[in-house]
């Protein structure tokens, strides 16, 4: 007979599948549940941007990202950190590269090798995948309840579970956030699901979303007005104007501190800055030679290069009427007002910010209220914006997540 511990992993996204590798590779019995036809699903999606799997900066840099979660995610890193990443990438024969912005690919920049390879090695350590099979809460005995396709249900148990169900966003690929209040119901406390990493909502006029949906706006930085502090910008980069709004790095980058300036007025200020290589005083210089001629956009393009987007940016923060003094008009390059008027929808979201409150939780990511139960991944109550941060949390709060499991199993009964 099999005397081996036995181990169920909730969930097959990169959090749950390195549970799975590490409880598997120490000798446990393991079966992973997943609800979808098969696993991996936001990786592979991940891999249609060439899978930015981590980010080389420096962990002194790298953990203020997860802003008010920060000192619960760094010792997570600690334990399996972006280069214990990329040397398990390699080990599974995907070496990684960095980017120049130092983001990390796989050296294919495609996930199906990477996610192949992976499935091969669990297989080698004997997991047992199990797909469609829905988990939908727990048992009077505290057993798992599982739903199959066909809608029958039975029980699942094992000497630990780690649960690695994903947040919110991305529902059609597996995380639906259905979780939430099965947790709530067994007295976990679970802060509400909102929308990261996500675009934003704006009325823009119907001229200007005609002639610019699916148009640029390239270097130009982003801050919310009348917040404080990093979270609030200035964030540079590129964005992109929306047939709703905008959406891009910066403004995801921007995404807490739009969510507290909503939640306290229901509106939201973004200020774009069009030239931020430039000070306000050498713009009105240059503005200041405007020709008699000039139209209002000829007088912009020619004095400070700003491109039809960009000039179209202008005549909606001013309703058309663009000031003629050098001075004002370089005032308002430099703070174009944009009113958000709220975020997109979750499910258009490439992450989710609340979930499991990290009190719930010990240091080995195991459940206060249900011992021998762990948590792994976006269930936690933490964000980051994109570069590789997302994942890397992930990968490594599962791997701290299976050894909270193993050091449990080694206590033994009673434990």
């Amino acid at each position: 007979m099999d005397d081996r511990p036995t181990a169920v992993v909730v969930g097959g996204g990169p959090a749950g599948l390195i549970a799975a590798e590490r409880l598997a590779g120490a000798g446990v019995a393991v079966t992973v549940l997943d609800a979808m036809p098969s696993v991996g699903r936001k990786l592979l999606m991940a891999g249609h941007g060439g899978l930015n799997l981590t980010h080389s900066e420096d962990v002194a840099r790298f953990g203020p990202r997860y802003g008010e979660a920060a000192d619960r995610v760094m010792p997570l890193l600690a334990a399996f950190g972006p280069d214990d990443l990329r040397r398990w990438c390699a080990e599974l024969g995907e070496p990684t590269v960095v980017g120049s912005s130092g983001r990390v690919f796989p050296q294919r920049f495609r996930a199906t090798p990477l996610l192949r390879a992976w499935l091969a090695r669990l297989a080698g350590l004997g997991v047992q995948v199990r797909t469609r099979q829905r988990w939908t809460g727990w048992a009077d005995d505290g057993a798992l309840r599982v739903t199959d396709r066909d809608g029958r249900t039975t029980e699942v148990t094992g000497d630990v579970t780690v649960f690695a169900l994903g947040g919110a966003s991305w529902p059609r690929l597996g995380s639906d956030g259905a979780w939430v209040e099965p947790f709530r119901a067994r007295g976990v406390a679970v802060a509400p699901m909102r929308p990261a990493n996500v675009g934003v909502r704006v009325g823009w006029t119907d001229v200007f979303a005609d002639r610019f949906e699916g148009t640029p706006v390239k270097h130009l930085a982003l801050l919310v007005r009348g917040a404080s502090g990093p979270a609030a910008g200035p964030v540079r980069g590129d964005a992109m104007v929306t047939r709703s709004g905008l959406e891009g790095g910066p403004v995801y980058a921007l995404g807490a501190a739009i969510r507290a300036a909503l939640d306290a007025d229901a509106r939201c200020v973004l200020e774009l800055d069009l030239r931020p290589d430039h000070t306000a005083d050498r713009l009105t210089d240059r503005l200041r030679q405007r020709r008699p001629k000039d139209s209002a956009t000829s007088w912009l393009r020619r004095t400070t290069g700003l491109d039809p987007v960009a000039v179209g940016l202008l005549r909606e923060a001013t309703g058309g009427t663009l000031p003629d003094d050098a001075a004002a008009m370089a005032h308002l390059v430099k703070a174009v007002p944009v009113l958000v008027t709220g975020p997109m929808p979750i499910e258009k979201a490439i992450s989710s910010a609340g979930g499991i409150a990290w009190s719930e939780v010990d240091a080995s990511l195991m459940l206060h209220q249900l011992p021998g139960t762990f948590v792994a991944g976006e269930m936690l109550d933490w964000e980051a914006p994109t570069g590789g941060y997302l994942l890397q949390a992930s990968f490594s709060s599962g791997v701290v997540a299976a050894q909270g499991a193993l050091d449990w199993l080694s206590r033994g009964p009673g434990r």
